[in-house]
């Protein structure tokens, strides 16, 4: 099934579109293959980012939006990403980055076309583990930059992932999410030895 990329932000769209323009950010961007890249580059794919701030008491993921992220292009391969991030202002440019994590998104974004369900795709990151996850939302009209993970919607582990933690293994969010919450908790000091 096809995937329901959500619509970002036109004012976000504009600040990467801008930053791309500039050779300045280009340049001082730590992303080689950007610097060196032949030819056009583009963003594409716009992907909500999610932070997982707490889970509350009922067990209801609580979440904020932190950004969009955006894949950037090169012919036939991302090159690179870039995020956007809301301001007290509006919309600013953050960053342009390269790593593990481009490649991983594409080919978790590649798993999940193959899925029978359609999904909206969004981005969730778990900062307490340091791990990032394609969130696959079922409500595929939802706007993507509200909302919560809910029970049957997919996360899919992004690599690097945490150790125990396979990547690129789709989870129901009821299923994952108890598991995550247990491994972020911090465990409490015992008292000394006597």
């Amino acid at each position: 099934m096809p995937l329901h990329v959500p619509e970002a932000p036109a004012p976000a769209l504009r600040t990467v579109l801008t930053a791309l323009g500039s050779p300045t950010a280009v340049r001082e961007a730590r992303t080689p293959s950007l610097r060196t890249a032949q030819g056009p580059a583009t963003p594409e794919l716009p992907l909500p980012v999610h932070v997982l701030d707490r889970i509350s008491a009922k067990g209801t993921p609580a979440t904020r939006l932190a950004g969009w992220r955006f894949m950037i292009r090169s012919g036939d391969r991302a090159l690179a990403a870039a995020e956007a991030m809301l301001t007290p202002d509006g919309w600013a440019f953050s960053r342009f980055f390269e790593g593990p994590y481009v490649a991983s998104t594409e080919r978790a974004l590649r798993q999940a076309e193959t899925l029978p369900q359609p999904y909206q795709p969004r981005l969730l990151s778990l900062p307490g583990l340091y791990m990032l996850a394609l969130w696959l939302h079922g409500d595929c009209a939802a706007d993507g930059a509200t909302g919560h993970p809910a029970a049957a919607d997919l996360l899919v582990p992004l690599a690097p992932a945490p150790p125990g933690i396979a990547a690129h293994r789709p989870h129901r969010v009821a299923d994952l999410l108890p598991v995550l919450t247990h491994r972020a908790t911090p465990t409490p000091l015992l008292g000394s030895p006597a």
